[in-house]
């Protein structure tokens, strides 16, 4: 039997899990979006808590209310988008991000913040283009490759990472522009921002390959950073990617599942000029993902994973668990 072509393309981009531009955009399974002209919609979700606290890679406790700060977030992507033809299309991710926090840091010039609240708001916005010079599509297989790439507009709020440069600028003038400016705690002001200030670059590929009921998908996505506001995130590059197979095929509907690996990696952010020494990573993870496809125009998705090795660089609060969804119609 052949594979109804809104079934291949539910593979294209199901097995991408962050919180980030393109994740949002191709996560959740296309309905026929990515093969036909016209408009399609896709709201994505991601649920990220963080309260486990690692130096230089290693679990430590005995801090006192260090090991206390924590930080979830929640991810909401409505993602609008256009196909111009089945090859080309262009998407808009706009983030409505939440996030519940304990921020306990000691700051250079001594004594402790201990704050608890939250944050939430419009992220930063990001416009992706698509072009697919390979869509190979028969009754036993399939190969379909994309190419991506946008730009991410700063039009997050601020305030939090500010507030970091000023007291970083604030450290200088007190100690001099050879003292290190990070302060000590596993939740910094720049992990609460909703907005980094930078247009950034976004650059990443989709592969998926099928052979009748067996499938493989593979991704890879780099973010180049600028400075902005006296501080620079690091470039961030993630890779992913894992076979899965179809449970149910019919006219009407599919349900599809996959094992996915997860590889994700960053360098040290730049505060004032200077290495932040608490930040920087290089983390993996796996977990199941669950893709279904109901008629022609409408697509969802589950998933979640765990991370198994996670090396961080001084100080930091890493991620416990990361759960994701995504719903998608396609017009």
């Amino acid at each position: 039997m052949k594979l109804p072509l809104l079934v291949v393309m539910s593979l294209l981009y199901g097995g991408v899990a962050c919180a980030c531009e393109l994740c949002a955009i191709y996560s959740a399974s296309s309905a026929r979006g990515e093969s036909h002209s016209g408009f399609t919609f896709n709201i994505s979700e991601q649920y990220v808590p963080q309260s486990t606290l690692q130096l230089e890679g290693e679990e430590i406790d005995g801090l006192g209310a260090l090991n206390d700060a924590y930080l979830n977030t929640s991810w909401t992507h409505f993602v609008p988008g256009y196909n111009f033809s089945p090859r080309f299309g262009i998407n808009l991710s706009v983030p409505y991000i939440y996030r519940d926090f304990r921020r306990v840091e000691v700051p250079t010039t001594g004594g402790l913040i201990n704050e608890r609240g939250h944050e939430n708001g419009i992220g930063d916005i990001a416009l992706i283009g698509r072009f697919a010079p390979i869509q190979k599509i028969e009754a036993d297989y399939s190969i379909l490759f994309n190419l991506m790439a946008g730009i991410k507009f700063p039009t997050g709020d601020t305030d939090r990472l500010d507030d970091e440069v000023d007291r970083a600028e604030l450290d200088r003038e007190i100690f001099g522009p050879d003292h290190n400016h990070s302060s000590l705690g596993g939740i910094h002001q720049h992990d609460l921002t909703l907005g980094s200030g930078s247009y950034d670059g976004i650059f990443g590929t989709a592969l998926v390959a099928r052979w009748k009921r067996v499938y493989f998908n593979q991704q890879l996505q780099y973010y180049m950073r600028t400075p902005a506001r006296g501080y620079e995130y690091a470039d961030m590059f993630m890779a992913s990617g894992g076979p899965g197979a179809y449970l149910m095929i019919n006219d009407y509907w599919s349900a599809s599942l996959q094992g996915n690996v997860y590889y994700e990696t960053a360098g040290s952010d730049i505060l004032i000029g200077q290495r932040n020494i608490h930040t920087g990573f290089a983390a993996w993870y796996a977990g199941p993902q669950l893709n279904i496809t109901i008629g022609e125009h409408f697509s969802l998705n589950v998933a979640g994973e765990l991370p198994f090795a996670y090396y961080n660089r001084g100080l930091q609060t890493v991620v416990d668990y990361r759960i994701h969804g995504g719903l998608t119609w396609s017009f």
